[in-house]
Formats: C-alpha cells, sequence, structure tokens
C-alpha cells in the first residue's frame, strides 16, 4: 500500500489541492477510531506515519510504574528495564501493535479518509467557483426532471430548480438550453449545492442589463420590480441623466428592446414604469393604463396607504385581471392602495359638506340666540337702573296709572282692596 498511498496523496495535492499533511492527519485519526471500535476502546493508540515508506504504524502507549494496575495502560518498571536500562518512573513506552484482520480495516479507513477529502474538496472548489455567479444569469442544459426539481447542467456541475422557480406554462425537456438566474451557492450533507430560478425577479433586471446598455452602465437605475412570473411584471426605472428618457430607452426603438426580454420570458407582459419621487406621481405612474384623478394619502405612522380616485369607466382596468394591476402597482410602490371610482368619492364628499354646512347653520342659531338672550338681560337691567333713579315722591303720586297698566296688560284688579 505505501507507493500507491504515496502516488495518491501527490494527485491530490497537485490537482484538487490538498496538502499531504491534511491528509495524513485525518487518516491518523480515523486509524485511531477504528482501532478503538473494533479492538481496545481504553488503550492508548497512537498512529505514526513513515513518510519515506508510506506506511502507517499503530502504536499503544504505556506509562512506566511501580505496581500495574491496568496492563492496557501501564508497565511495570522491572519490564521496561528489560526493554532499556535508560527507563524510569513515569516514561511513556510505545509498542506497535498489528492485530488480525487491522492491516485491511486500516486500508479501507485511508480509503474513505481519501474519499471525503477528495468530496470536500470537489464541494469547496464548486463554492468557490461559482460563487462569483450568484445573483446572475447563466446558460444551463435541462439534464432531467422529477416531481420536484428540474435539474440543470452548468459546466461541470449539475444545478437544481425547485418548482417555485419554474415557469408556469413552461416545459423542459432533456437538451434544453435555457437561461436562468443563480439565486444560491452553497453546500449540504451531499457536497456542494447551486440553485436556479426563472421566475425571481432580479432575473427580469438582469435581462434588461443585457438589453439596455443604459442600465448596465447606471445611466438609468432599476428602482423596484413587482413580478407575477408567467404573465405580468412592472418594472420601475429612473434616468440620472435629465436629458435621457429611462422608459422610452427600456422599452426601445417600436419596442424592441422589451420585446426580447418578453421573448426570452415566454411571453411574459412587461409594463416600464417610470419612477418619480413625488409618491402621487409615482403610483399614478405605477397604475398604468389606468387613468389616475387624484390621490390621497393616510396616516403615514401607522401604514403607508393611498386612496387613489380613477374615472368609473375605467375603475376595472385600474384593478385588473383578478386584482393583479393593483396588486403588483402595491407592491413596486410600497403603498397599500385602495381603488375608488370618482361618484363614489364625490357622492362622499357632497354628504360630508351637507353635513358640515348644517352644523354651520347651528352653530349660528346658537350664537343668535345667545346675542338676544345678551340684549333682553341689557334692556332689563337698563330699565331697572333707570326706575331706581326717579323720585320716590312720584312713585307714591302715580298709583292709579300702574293699576291701569296692570289692567291693560290682561291682570284683574279686585278694586275693593282699595
Amino acid at each position: 500500500m505505501s507507493k500507491e498511498m504515496l502516488e495518491a496523496f501527490a494527485t491530490l495535492e497537485k490537482t484538487k489541492g490538498i496538502k499531504q499533511d491534511v491528509i495524513v492527519e485525518a487518516i491518523k485519526a480515523a486509524l485511531v477510531a477504528a482501532y478503538k471500535k473494533n479492538y481496545n476502546q481504553a488503550t492508548n493508540v497512537i498512529v505514526e506515519f513513515d513518510e519515506r515508506k508510506g506506511d502507517f504504524k499503530l502504536m499503544t502507549e504505556k506509562t512506566v510504574v511501580e505496581e500495574v494496575h491496568d496492563e492496557r495502560l501501564e508497565i511495570s518498571l522491572k519490564n521496561a528495564l528489560t526493554i532499556n536500562r535508560a527507563y524510569e518512573l513515569g516514561d511513556k513506552i510505545r509498542f506497535e501493535v498489528a492485530p488480525k484482520n487491522f492491516g485491511r480495516i486500516a486500508a479501507q479507513t485511508a480509503k474513505q479518509v481519501i474519499m471525503q477529502h477528495l468530496r470536500e474538496a470537489e464541494r469547496n472548489h464548486i463554492i468557490d467557483e461559482y460563487s462569483q455567479y450568484e445573483d446572475e444569469l447563466i446558460t444551463g442544459t435541462v439534464e432531467r426532471r422529477d416531481n420536484r426539481f428540474v435539474y440543470v447542467k452548468i459546466g461541470n456541475v449539475e444545478a437544481v430548480m425547485p418548482r417555485n422557480d419554474q415557469m408556469p406554462g413552461e416545459s423542459y425537456n432533456p437538451q434544453d438550453q435555457i437561461r436562468v438566474l443563480v439565486t444560491h451557492v452553497g453546500s449540504d450533507s451531499k457536497g456542494a449545492q447551486i440553485t436556479v430560478s426563472r421566475t425571481a425577479p432580479d432575473m427580469v433586471k438582469r435581462l434588461f442589463e443585457q438589453e439596455v446598455p443604459e442600465i448596465y452602465d447606471g445611466t438609468v437605475e432599476v428602482v423596484s420590480i413587482a413580478r407575477e412570473a408567467g404573465d405580468r411584471t412592472k418594472i420601475a426605472v429612473k434616468s440620472n441623466d435629465p436629458n435621457i428618457d429611462p422608459v422610452g430607452t427600456c422599452v426601445g426603438q417600436r419596442g424592441a428592446r422589451v420585446q426580447n426580454v418578453v421573448n426570452e420570458l415566454d411571453g411574459e407582459n412587461i409594463d416600464v414604469v417610470k419612477y418619480e419621487e413625488d409618491p402621487s406621481d409615482y403610483i399614478a405612474n405605477a397604475l398604468n393604463p389606468a387613468e389616475v384623478i387624484a390621490v390621497q394619502f393616510g396616516d403615514e405612522e401607522e401604514e403607508k396607504s393611498a386612496l387613489v380616485i380613477v374615472p368609473d369607466y375605467q375603475l376595472s382596468l385600474a384593478i385588473g385581471k383578478k386584482g393583479q394591476n393593483v396588486r403588483l402597482a402595491a407592491r413596486l410602490t410600497g403603498y397599500k392602495i385602495d381603488i375608488r371610482p370618482e361618484s363614489e368619492v364625490e357622492f362622499v364628499d357632497e354628504s360630508t359638506d351637507q353635513a358640515e354646512k348644517e352644523n354651520e347653520e347651528a352653530e349660528t342659531n346658537n350664537l343668535a340666540d345667545d346675542g338676544s338672550k345678551s340684549s333682553l338681560q341689557e334692556n332689563s337691567d337698563f330699565a331697572e337702573s333707570e326706575e331706581s333713579d326717579e323720585d320716590p315722591a312720584s312713585e307714591e303720586a302715580e298709583p292709579e296709572d300702574e293699576l291701569q297698566d296692570n289692567i291693560s296688560d290682561g291682570e284683574t284688579v279686585d278694586s275693593t282692596e282699595n
């Protein structure tokens, strides 16, 4: 085994970059574990490697003691001196052991360790190579599929595309060439694993980067994407150059650029939306092709919400089939959007105005009543003041006049009292 072992170590170091000492230490640990499992767990076991011959030797280690209590771990001083007169109490002596069939176990163990390191090296190599492609488009070949995954060959590596990353309505047949987005590069118990997708929103972004040089160089920026894969996508863009129209740039002459993206996505509808700093304008653009009359906002502290008013005849267009248009617009802008027809909003406004008018009239009447009461009180106080200023003698001289006044007011006076 020695010659073959040394050749294997040299090959691994050259082709896989695995250092010889790393594998040697791993084999040593595996041999110790195998010996303790199959022969004597309590024994102190050490594995030595002869680099010149390429051989592994299994050694047990015993301590020199005056009186032996455990022969597996100890040797008496008397016996130690027969081996070498220089031994003293407390010294460690190693003995080579060669249990029956352990040569076969050692060979199998070494093979397993080497294969394990090969798998780890291959896994690390794949991770190092393909981590740079994470969140990027790459072309692969369909190898096979089952109920859970489509297996895509990328270079020398097999990637998996889970069911929720597969485009609705698309069929994936062996040898089909497809473009996919690398969404994850990692490892599991089986080794390196690469996950790809055709439904991720970033796939649309990467396709536009390939079709629109202005996006790739940063002149036009993709702000947000809302996607329902296989059906419709809204992509918001803005220009960092005031002389460039971001929507027109992405659509291209006669729609050529956006059409190339649509074709790659098997006919998926693409709405290119101009991003605006003003949320009202942004939401209105996001609801395209519907016409928006006004946008009103709710309490910002609780939740970003907006009431969007549209013409009655465009209500269904604004909402979209099964609510898709408003749903995508909400995800694109980050606002919870409530769409109301113009007539309903006007009705609500008229009712509100009528209630406000009634409240104003009631307040006016209350003020008038308060004013009347105040005037009456002032007149009464003034009259009492005038009466108190008159001469008391004159009051006594006019009893008949007071009597006449009382009669004229409808009161009955008994004349016999006078």
